[in-house]
């Protein structure tokens, strides 16, 4: 007697109404337990929907574009072991392909090779559901593509050319242009999502400084094509001389912060590799080179970071610089700063705990540094291993503008005056 059984959709996370997107299986097909029948995409995944049951598909009930819900049936399937009878397909499903060898999963004379435009309705590109998630997070329109696979099916290869070619020559990835008129990106829209449905939410919006910063970073970093070069400095003697002169100077309220130092031999960086402070403009064809110093740091605020500027750091001395750095730091904390204490950065500081990290450039700027906190180490001297102070550096530049080596180069330079300051003051 023969067994058919019914298999039907599974709890989809509470999610009703997702549309297939792609059969998985034929009339006739044998499938195994957990081999999927079918592709769902909501607007969240791709998911596909797998047999509870061994056996032959023996009759489909959903096609490309039909919504489904938990219970409902997907198939029905004669449980292995029975008396199999090969079927003939129902007028409009796959036909037999005479001239190729059956398959060796399938009942019958079903077809070796697949037509796509008797599978799939034109409006829906022939890919599987991880090619689908890849051309989902990469913003390629499937509708552009001609897949190269067996039977037109649209490949993870496919996509990667495609996205490939696309950004090598400023041409769109899903149809529309990637830029508006004023360069600013178009993304994807954003997510929405209820996450009350999974607990307890509360939301606070944010403040008006976060809300600047956010659009300016999410602008730099989506423009800017940031490369991050890393390396450490020996700041043993600095420290010595920074704790050595504030130990003196007590008590005429003068201190010496490593931000002082930072931004002192930063600037006699600069001087040598000028092309570190400069800006391209929105185009992408002029850049304009600078003959001032002006270099901004990251000061944190209850309302969120912001950078002030030092201005022309490169004819200021450490004193100077540093009763500068207190006293627009103190300003930012009160929000007291002004535009023109933000205006004019060449060149911006960031200064985080941790080992490393990847500071976003502050357009127009070309460059921004970033201080991670400083260890002890044991560095070999030739002879021994000595206990020195180190400070990693992480900076962050326009690849547009400024090559691997001459990243390299900089920040070698900027670890050589670090450990040395005498060099900067000359």
């Amino acid at each position: 007697m023969v067994d058919i059984q019914e298999v039907r959709v599974p709890d989809l996370g509470g999610y009703g109404g997702v549309p297939v997107i792609e059969m998985l299986v034929a009339l006739g097909d044998e499938v195994a337990i957990d081999q999927g029948l079918v592709a769902l995409e909501s607007d969240k995944a791709t998911l596909e929907v797998p047999s509870s049951i061994a056996g032959v598909i023996r009759e489909l009930k959903v096609e490309v574009g039909d919504a489904l819900s938990p219970g409902d049936v997907i198939a029905l399937v004669e449980v292995a072991g029975e008396m199999i009878e090969a079927i003939e397909p129902p007028p409009g499903s796959l036909r037999p392909n005479p001239s190729a060898a059956p398959s060796a999963n399938v009942v019958g004379q079903l077809p070796a090779r697949f037509d796509t435009d008797e599978i799939l309705p034109d409006t829906l590109p022939h890919a599987s559901p991880a090619a689908r998630l890849l051309a989902r997070r990469l913003g390629a329109n499937l509708a552009l593509l001609r897949g190269t696979a067996r039977g037109g099916r649209i490949s993870r290869d496919d996509i990667q050319q495609h996205v490939d070619s696309a950004l090598s020559g400023g041409q769109a990835l899903g149809g529309a242009a990637l830029v508006a008129a004023g360069g600013e990106p178009k993304p994807l829209p954003w997510p929405e999502v209820d996450f009350s449905k999974f607990g307890e939410v509360e939301k606070q919006p944010l403040g008006r400084i976060q809300t600047i910063s956010a659009a300016n970073l999410a602008r730099n970093w989506a423009m800017i094509p940031h490369v991050t070069q890393h390396h450490q400095s020996d700041i043993t003697d600095l420290e010595a001389l920074r704790v050595q002169f504030n130990k003196e100077t007590e008590r005429a309220g003068v201190t010496l912060t490593l931000l002082a130092f930072l931004v002192k031999a930063s600037a006699a960086a600069l001087k040598q590799y000028p092309r570190f402070k400069s800006s391209l403009d929105a185009a992408g064809e002029t850049l304009t080179l600078k003959q001032y110093c002006h270099i901004g740091f990251a000061a944190d605020t209850p309302d969120g970071l912001v950078v002030p500027v030092i201005r022309d750091a490169d004819s200021k001395g450490l004193i100077a610089i540093a009763q500068e750095v207190a006293a627009l730091t103190q300003k930012a904390r009160n929000g007291e700063l002004g535009p023109a204490d933000m205006e004019g950065g060449c060149f911006s500081i960031s200064s985080l705990g941790g080992t490393v990290f990847t500071p976003i450039i502050n357009a127009p700027e070309a460059a921004i540094l970033g201080v991670s906190q400083s260890s002890m180490q044991p560095i070999w001297d030739g002879q021994a291993f000595q206990p020195r102070l180190m400070l990693p550096l992480s900076l962050s530049y326009d690849h547009r503008i400024i090559d691997g080596a001459a990243a390299a180069r900089f920040t070698a330079t900027l670890a050589e005056l670090l450990g040395d300051i005498r060099r900067a003051l000359l």
